[in-house]
């Protein structure tokens, strides 16, 4: 059976030989057929290309109208998606990322294009991990083996008022995929503020045979203070009030300590490394900018939550209150939560409309 580079363990795998064919998509070859890239006598770019013609980036981009679906890719398998790169304008909570595997009815990925690639804030937080790195200016890279049997098939939806444009390119490989390969899933959520006493659920109803490979959560404090007592929890196959698996606090969870704080500097220190980071940090400006924001991400790539029949994981936000009592805080979280599981999935709760899913 052919090697799926990435599937396997990276470079220990690199030097196998395969008979996997690669094939890439763009704005210069939609479909990826072989041969038949950079063709393209209209797009976007033809009048910047008017005295060269065609070869010369006749078609870079694309637009997408305001409330418009674009058809990234329709790829037949089996295969595996190896590399995605884009950039986008606009706002981007209003662009909506959907993937659906083997002819699905409901998307297996349904996430803001932002929030995917970990810019929750929709401005650009740089990040070097292995799963998702995110370059200047604003280059947005996906790293997750993303294999199919059957069909992919991609879109990107608008749900702005405006027209925003795309730029982007899908590696591919068409190859045979190994009978225990899982889909990977992802799934956003948003409590905009977190309930007084209760929880933000990162993921529920996960239901099926997989396993959880990362969490992404924008966090914006609505309290003075710390604000990363919050336990991470799993609830695994059945558990009900209680989890299997708990942890010590926010921080810890995304594999910091003591507040991410710098002891010299007594300040927020960002970090990015290939499992976990604080890489966003943004700071009131003392006007307009009047809130405290987090990105923060933990990739469980060597160490994946394995579940059986169902999943949940949830987070308390928590901070302090004067006496060195817990307060139960009432922040803005938006979560996304990304998985490896067999088909069929359960369907996705809705997305928020709108006005809740947009950053203010």
């Amino acid at each position: 059976m052919d090697n799926i580079t990435g599937l396997g363990s990276g470079l220990a795998d690199l030097w196998r030989l395969s008979s996997a064919r690669s094939r890439s998509i763009s704005p210069e070859n939609f479909a990826g057929e072989k041969g038949r890239g950079g063709m393209a006598t209209e797009g976007l770019g033809a009048q910047c290309a008017r005295e060269l013609g065609q070869g010369w980036k006749i078609s870079p981009c694309v637009a997408i109208g305001a409330g418009e679906e674009f058809t990234l890719a329709e790829i037949e398998g089996p295969g595996a998606i190896q590399h995605i790169w884009l950039t986008p304008t606009g706002h981007w909570r209003f662009a909506i990322l959907r993937v659906w595997w083997d002819e699905e009815e409901t998307p297996s990925i349904e996430v803001p294009l932002g929030d995917f690639f970990c810019q929750g804030w929709c401005r650009p937080a740089l990040l070097s991990s292995l799963a998702v790195c995110v370059n200047p200016g604003s280059g947005f890279n996906c790293f997750w083996p993303l294999p199919f049997r059957r069909a992919c098939r991609m879109t990107v939806t608008n749900i702005d008022d405006e027209e925003m444009r795309l730029y982007y390119q899908i590696d591919y490989a068409v190859t045979a995929v190994p009978e225990d390969a899982a889909y990977l899933h992802a799934q956003f959520r948003r409590s905009n503020p977190v309930k007084y006493k209760d929880v933000h659920t990162i993921v529920g109803g996960v239901r099926g045979h997989g396993h959880y490979v990362g969490t992404y959560l924008a966090w914006g404090s609505n309290s003075s203070g710390w604000w990363g007592e919050g336990e991470v929890k799993f609830f695994l196959d059945g558990d009900e009030e209680f989890p299997t698996i708990c942890g010590t606090g926010t921080e810890d969870y995304f594999l910091g300590s003591y507040d991410f704080e710098d002891q010299q500097t007594h300040q927020y220190r960002e970090f990015s490394t290939p499992y976990s980071g604080l890489h966003d940090v943004q700071r009131p400006d003392g006007l307009y900018q009047s809130q405290t924001r987090f990105g923060m991400y933990r990739w469980h790539i060597t160490d994946p939550v394995r579940f059986e029949k169902d999943l949940r994981v949830t987070i308390q936000a928590l901070g302090w209150r004067k006496g060195g009592r817990y307060l139960p805080l009432q922040d803005d979280l938006a979560s996304t939560a990304f998985w490896y599981q067999a088909e069929p999935h359960a369907a996705f709760p809705p997305l928020p409309a709108k006005d809740e899913l947009e950053v203010i």
